[in-house]
């Protein structure tokens, strides 16, 4: 067999297993996405899962480009197994927010492999998010919702204002029940998945697509 045979069987393997791979992150990512904890301070819609970090992992070990194939495996999975209440438009939003944590992680982390590299870039990941997450609540997200369920997006602040009076506008809403809600979901995904990449990582395939 010829070194340019070996060298293309070689890269055939590495591609399926790459493919294996991201199937199977994005499979756990939509078992752990099942999971739901609601939280204290936003209304009873909102509720925080861990399923970005077999995507934020993933996106470490394989680059950016993975992880995104990661997330949307993630979604697919979830409209086949659960189905949408938005027609589809909250999936996509959540795919966008998912995307805005771990593409800027991943660029960072793929220019720095290192522990700072990693803390940095899910640091300007969990802000990046944060800020993708109140635009598209604000102006996608609410009003799908709000159109999925028969109500106006004064009710769904007013579920707001129920949990904290502080909230009583769209903009406080944001800023006081969506913003806190994504710094939290980065925080929680950034440490359990800085505590466990490098037990994983050796398990996946370092290269990245």
């Amino acid at each position: 067999m010829s070194s340019g045979t070996k060298a293309v069987k070689t890269a055939e393997r590495s591609n399926l297993r790459t493919m294996v791979q991201v199937g199977m992150l994005g499979a756990v990512s939509v078992v752990l996405m099942m999971f739901e904890i609601p939280l204290w301070f936003a209304p009873p819609f909102y509720k925080i899962d861990l399923s970005e970090i077999p995507v934020l992992i993933g996106t470490f070990a394989m680059g950016p480009t993975a992880g995104i194939f990661i997330e949307l495996i993630k979604i697919v999975l979830h409209l086949l197994f659960k189905g949408t209440s938005t027609a589809g438009v909250g999936d996509f939003a959540n795919f966008l927010i998912g995307c805005s944590m771990i593409v800027p992680a991943g660029i960072i982390y793929k220019v720095k492999k290192t522990r700072g590299g990693a803390v940095v870039g899910m640091i300007t990941g969990t802000l990046f998010m944060a800020f993708v997450g109140c635009f598209l609540n604000a102006f996608v997200l609410l009003p799908a919702y709000g159109k999925a369920f028969g109500m106006s997006v004064d009710a769904l602040i007013a579920m707001g204002t129920a949990v904290n009076p502080s909230i009583n506008s769209l903009f406080t809403f944001v800023v006081l029940a969506v913003a806190p809600f994504n710094l939290l979901k980065g925080l929680i995904v950034g440490v359990i998945t800085f505590l466990l990449y490098k037990h994983v990582s050796p398990i996946l395939k370092g290269n990245s697509i």
